[in-house]
């Protein structure tokens, strides 16, 4: 039986977040595996005086100014087996694993945190994570917000068109394939300005009230491979 597909849009952006709650880093292309992109999330800091807690993570919801701190590879040619280097919001450069920048998170926190580091990555849900830029404008954000992995540009421009792909498999210009597995549930990161920090609660409070409190979808691989920013995409019949 042949396949058909349906041309949805590009790719209008790609992310991903070296440390957890930090700030992303934009990509023009990056590798897709089972465990998500190359690089995403292998890092997050544990808040000290919650051990059994089932979200242990320290994040931008304990100190929004975690979203200021920028995390990157070393050497990015080899992700696998690079360090990562940390600009604080003070413009220091410290290693990830550096005492001082744990004491500082530790200070903002006002409780002890640690550092792990995952192989797999840590994330809430599922590894990979989709919106519309149509979907952001429609709620007057910034997608960086939501921080997602795949930003699409839709051949439409019809704002949440992505939850209605849910289900069904994304195939990309450059070869990788994903499917749509669930909306994301939001919590109070959106209202975090990625570039200020500063917090306003009316974003959340408009997913909550007209979206079920959903934006953007979780996705798993089917076939790893490489996505670039510019690569059409095709939806599965």
């Amino acid at each position: 039986m042949t396949e058909k597909f349906q041309d949805v849009g590009i790719v209008k952006a790609l992310y991903r977040y070296p440390v957890k709650s930090m700030r992303g880093e934009a990509l023009a292309e990056a590798q897709v595996y089972w465990h998500g992109l190359e690089g995403d999330r292998r890092y997050a800091f544990v808040r000290g005086d919650r051990p059994d807690s089932s979200f242990p993570w320290l994040t931008g919801r304990e100190i929004p100014e975690m979203l200021l701190y920028t995390p990157q590879f070393t050497y990015p040619a080899d992700v696998r087996n690079s360090g990562i280097a940390v600009q604080t919001p003070n413009g220091r450069s410290l290693p990830i694993t550096s005492p001082d920048l744990q004491a500082e998170l530790a200070q903002a926190y006002g409780h002890d945190v640690r550092l792990i580091h995952i192989g797999r990555g840590v994330f809430d849900s599922l590894p990979l994570s989709v919106m519309s830029t149509a979907t952001a404008a429609a709620l007057n954000a910034d997608f960086r917000r939501f921080r997602q992995n795949i930003v699409l540009e839709t051949a439409g421009g019809r704002p949440f068109l992505e939850e209605s792909w849910l289900d069904r498999a994304l195939h990309f210009a450059s070869g990788a394939r994903i499917r749509l597995n669930r909306r994301i549930p939001r919590c109070v990161m959106v209202n975090v300005d990625p570039e200020t920090a500063v917090k306003d609660p009316a974003l959340l409070r408009l997913v909550a009230q007209t979206r079920d409190n959903c934006v953007g979808v979780h996705a798993s691989t089917e076939q790893p491979g490489t996505i670039r920013v510019g690569d059409v995409v095709r939806l599965e019949a």
